[in-house]
């Protein structure tokens, strides 16, 4: 079903029963309206409404650089139930296309609401064979409350 975004009367607008939204890219105009509640269309308002009734919300930000206003439309975002997930690429996964990389983005996005994607399986950890073994040391393992050998404040 598609509803145009000015139809602020569809049916998603006022609890139709969804398990969750996912905002795809999200600007962060989008972002701003959603944090501050203000539905002036019918993407906002179903995510208002998502977020309401106490479903997931996910809102994968897209923009870069980000100043601070944008950052606390981030913290409000979250303050209110919405999970910010900015859809960064996953290298750790060994990509071989671009396709690959917006297809773990989407399949994490989907995670994040509760849909299992079989072609996505969630991350395992590393193989046995690449971990470190033995008493071998690597930089900040001797004290983890410190950060360059300086305190974590």
């Amino acid at each position: 079903m598609v509803h145009n975004f000015r139809d602020i009367g569809a049916s998603i607008a006022s609890g139709y029963p969804v398990d969750g939204m996912i905002v795809i890219p999200c600007s962060v105009k989008t972002l701003g309206a959603i944090a501050s509640g203000v539905s002036e269309n019918l993407l906002v308002r179903a995510a208002d409404v998502t977020l309401k009734e106490r479903r997931r919300l996910v809102l994968c930000v897209r923009e870069t650089p980000l100043h601070l206003g944008h950052l606390w439309a981030m913290v409000t975002a979250t303050e209110i139930g919405a999970i910010i997930a900015p859809p960064m690429p996953a290298f750790y996964s060994n990509p071989e296309s671009l396709d690959d990389v917006v297809d773990h983005i989407v399949a994490r996005a989907l995670s994040l609401i509760g849909v299992h994607v079989p072609a996505a399986p969630p991350w395992q950890g590393t193989p046995a064979s690449a971990t470190r073994t033995g008493d071998q040391e690597r930089p900040g393992d001797a004290d983890p409350a410190t950060v360059l050998g300086r305190p974590a404040w």
